[in-house]
């Protein structure tokens, strides 16, 4: 319908090729081949989407968390940067797509050049200073000082109780 293409056209990113797969049915979306340096904001119904033969070296974390109704994707050819920052992608692909993560090949560091992204070890990835947001560092250290705390007031409960019952022995004794 008229009315469905307005608002496929819309949402269609400009630097790329969409066509309807039906009103239900979802988009495919092919912005391969266009010298992309960044993953475009893509439509939520997007199905099958084609990023290949790029310039993309990374994707920002949960770039792609909102293609839910994902089939298909294709991202090889593009010179991915193999360090921190691929993490997400790579995660992402586990997920998502086994096929697209045994055809993504690192072009940078040089140490990890043509690997597979499914092949990166945590050794490979270097040494990730901020793999958990500073908020969940944040969370942990409130939650082991609270855990402190908790163990600290038992002590003295423990303490309390035992000096307790000393005194109550002790003036049992007296009288």
């Amino acid at each position: 319908s008229l009315l469905f293409h307005v608002v496929q056209t819309e949402v269609c990113p400009p630097s790329c090729n969409c066509k309807s797969l039906g009103e239900t049915q979802g988009l495919r979306i092919d912005c391969s081949s266009r010298q992309l340096t960044e993953v475009p904001a893509l439509p939520m119904n997007t199905k099958r989407l084609y990023l290949q033969n790029n310039s993309l070296t990374s994707v920002p974390p949960s770039a792609l968390d909102s293609l839910r109704s994902l089939e298909e994707v294709k991202i090889f050819d593009n010179p991915w940067n193999c360090d921190c920052h691929i993490l997400y992608l790579k995660l992402w692909l586990e997920d998502i797509s086994a096929p697209s993560l045994a055809n993504t090949r690192c072009a940078t560091p040089a140490p990890v050049r043509m690997k597979p992204l499914r092949e990166l070890t945590g050794n490979e990835l270097g040494i990730c200073k901020r793999l958990l947001p500073i908020k969940c560092l944040e969370f942990f250290w409130r939650d082991l000082i609270l855990i402190a705390g908790v163990i600290a007031t038992l002590i003295l409960v423990a303490c309390a109780l035992k000096f307790s019952k000393k005194l109550v022995c002790q003036i049992n004794l007296s009288q």
